[in-house]
């Protein structure tokens, strides 16, 4: 059977469908085996959870999760449901007949793919005759106290008995594909392929073990990546089994794949094994789509923000709101590898231009990063209620009943006067607005709060960047900032992530469908993916900011620069960026990304069942993908990459610019999306199709 290199699914707006026979899915069996399906500890749930819905619409009943069973998590996610395959439910009763406890049934996201859960705790007490079981097929020995290692293995040998049973009971048709996600999920690669189970296999590993460790030690990671002695570093860190069984699973796959360019030079060094495909994270971009309301959605949740910064700076609120925007960082609480160390020096450098150069914008920086905290800081709470106080009186001073102008002379009495004085006096204050909205438990040892008193940004009023730690994730019920983290990002005017090391980065890609300019850097994943595939990233609002190939203090002009030069844009220039970051969707769907999935799995089954699969150009060159181009309405010089257009007041209109002209130059200017091989015979280009 030859294999299709592409399934018939509904191409993006811009993008030429594949015209490929489409492979027969009837004869084939799709497992995705990972540690987080329904069980969410981090990005990897994120990834399975977006992608099922592309997934089953592709393979339908054929496609099956697989992870462990948590009590709580199947009976608030899962439905439960007999198996619709008898083989599967044969293998399942092999199991269970044998001491242990599977469940099936469909998890309730969208696509409700079919998932099998293994009882981890229930099995557990075959684990010393599975220790040594791994140590005859590896020569891999667990410590007792790693409990996650031990819980792996559990897992990993329930898959591979579970694998076992099914193909014994399948008899080669039809055939199975088993695709597994980090190191948790790779015991169970490992012990199938040592046992000669009959599977095409897929591992993905989304960052090594190795690199994590030695970045969050703050080593110079990608400029030492040649000279780390692995198994040292593995072994002082006490990893050293962890590493040996992710790097057992690299090797055994039949396709190794990661989730970026800059990770796969990574594993490269880490793991000793290049990567054959590259499959990046894709969002639901559905979830996120608002169509034309995108603007009006910024504007009414820039008001919530508002309101919450005039509490918060309540006595000091002597700044323009309409000329005031709003930055943020958000995500794990990694000071070092999420770039907050190199954020906040590129702020104080923000801060002294902006003063020098007497610019009346003013910049409020929101770092949302959980940290241990008690509670909430008293002057943030006493601020909002000066604020609702304030908004009270103006309430009942100024709100009319009557259709009718009233008498100027009458509509204020004595006792209104002697309201507002008293209002007026509340909202004197002789201390600074507060840094953080929450009592910190580490307060003179926390990392941001450190590099504040350092660079003396403490809300002044001569400070033109003010600062607010957020040191819990956003939620609709909070009595300080009531919003939703989607919520927030949309009222904001830039997300700025100038991590170290993420191999990935879901932050900056969540504010591209949403439509928020964003900074990242060429050590992510995603920044490396817009760089490959936006000729001008910055135009789009993309800033990235190299932290590969220049200096630490050279990277912090850079995103300094970024920022002052975002902070000179007029009101109109940064809703055109806004347009042309929100035309960028596209990228990140999974219709589109899903592809190098797809990809991976038909160059499993080619390698693992040879005689019955074949498959064309297996010499690949580097995967591209399609390339928006410059957006059409700015010039084509090297003058034009800071911003599109001179600084220009807000009330200076530009009648030369058109969004739908511009977006549909840049559709017809979209190059050709990635090839796995040349085009076939007697197929011609389909033209580019209309619509963004």
């Amino acid at each position: 059977m030859r294999l299709s290199r592409s399934l018939s699914i509904t191409s993006l707006s811009g993008l030429p469908l594949w015209e490929e026979e489409s492979l027969d899915v009837q004869d084939l069996l799709l497992f995705e085996v990972s540690w987080e399906v329904t069980n969410k500890v981090g990005g990897i749930y994120t990834v399975i959870q977006t992608k099922a819905k592309i997934t089953v619409d592709e393979w339908g009943e054929n496609y099956i999760m697989m992870g462990p069973y948590y009590e709580h998590n199947f009976k608030t996610q899962v439905e439960k449901c007999e198996p619709p395959n008898q083989a599967i439910k044969a293998a399942m009763d092999s199991l269970i007949n044998n001491g242990c406890q599977v469940h099936f049934g469909r998890w309730l996201i969208e696509g409700s793919p079919y998932v099998i859960l293994f009882d981890i705790g229930a099995a557990a007490w075959n684990l010393d005759r599975w220790k040594g079981d791994l140590w005859n097929a590896c020569s891999i020995g667990l410590p007792y106290h790693d409990r996650e290692a031990n819980d792996s293995l559990v897992f990993g040998s329930l898959v591979a008995w579970f694998f076992k049973e099914l193909t014994d009971q399948l008899q080669d048709k039809p055939n199975v594909i088993a695709h597994f996600h980090e190191w948790q999920a790779g015991t169970g690669l490992v012990l199938s392929r040592s046992r000669k189970i009959p599977l095409a296999t897929v591992f993905t590993t989304h960052a090594t073990l190795l690199g994590r460790y030695l970045c969050a030690g703050n080593a110079d990671f990608y400029n030492n990546l040649d000279k780390f002695n692995i198994d040292q570093e593995a072994g002082e860190r006490q990893i050293y089994h962890r590493y040996c069984l992710e790097r057992a699973a690299v090797h055994c796959a039949h396709v190794f794949t990661t989730v970026s360019q800059i990770t796969a030079v990574e594993a490269n060094h880490m793991l000793h094994r290049q990567p054959d495909v590259v499959t990046p994270n894709g969002l639901n971009i559905r979830k996120f789509s608002a169509m034309h309301e995108f603007q009006n959605l910024h504007s009414m949740n820039k008001a919530k923000i508002q309101e919450f910064v005039r509490g918060h700076f309540y006595g000091h609120l002597d700044f323009n709101l309409e000329k005031t925007l709003f930055f943020f960082i958000a995500g794990r609480y990694e000071f070092s590898n999420k770039g907050a160390d190199l954020f906040l020096e590129s702020l104080s450098r923000l801060n002294y231009l902006l003063r020098v150069q007497k610019s009346d914008v003013t910049v409020v920086v929101f770092f949302i990063m959980p940290a241990k905290t008690n509670n909430f800081n008293v002057e943030s709470l006493k601020g909002q209620a000066v604020r609702k106080q304030l908004w009270c009186v103006n309430a009942s001073l100024y709100c009319i009943h009557r259709g009718e102008i009233p008498d100027m002379s009458k509509i204020l009495d004595r006792d209104d006067f002697t309201i507002m004085k008293r209002a007026i006096y509340a909202t004197q204050r002789h201390s600074f607005p507060p840094v953080t909205t929450h009592n910190m438990l580490d307060d003179s040892t926390d990392p941001i709060l450190s590099n504040i008193r350092r660079i003396g940004l403490f809300n002044g009023r001569n400070d033109r960047v003010k600062i607010v730690f957020h040191p819990e994730f956003l939620s609709s019920t909070s009595p300080l900032l009531p919003m939703d983290y989607e919520e927030f990002v949309r009222g904001c005017h830039l997300g700025v992530f100038p991590s170290y090391y993420e191999p990935w980065g879901y932050t900056p890609g969540e504010c591209t469908v949403m439509g928020i300019p964003s900074v990242t850097t060429n050590l992510s994943g995603f920044g490396c993916f817009m760089e490959e595939h936006v000729s001008d990233p910055s135009e789009y609002g993309i800033y990235i900011v190299d932290r590969r190939f220049r200096s630490a203090d050279e990277s912090c002009n850079q995103l300094t620069q970024f920022m002052f030069s975002f902070c000179q844009q007029s009101r109109r220039q940064r809703i055109i960026q806004r347009n042309r970051t929100e035309r960028l969707s596209d990228l990140l769907d999974w219709r589109y990304l899903g592809r190098f999935y797809m990809h991976a799995r038909h160059l499993a089954l080619s390698r693992s069942f040879p005689g019955k699969f074949k498959m064309d150009h297996l010499n690949l060159a580097p995967t591209q993908g399609f390339r928006y181009p410059r957006p059409a309405s700015v010039p084509p010089s090297p003058s034009a990459s800071s911003h599109s257009t001179p600084h220009h007041s807000d009330e200076e209109d530009d009648d030369t610019y058109d969004e739908e002209e511009e977006a549909e130059r840049d559709r017809q200017n979209i190059k050709a999306p990635f090839t796995l091989g040349a085009e076939p015979e007697g197929k011609s280009k389909q033209p580019l199709e209309n619509g963004n």
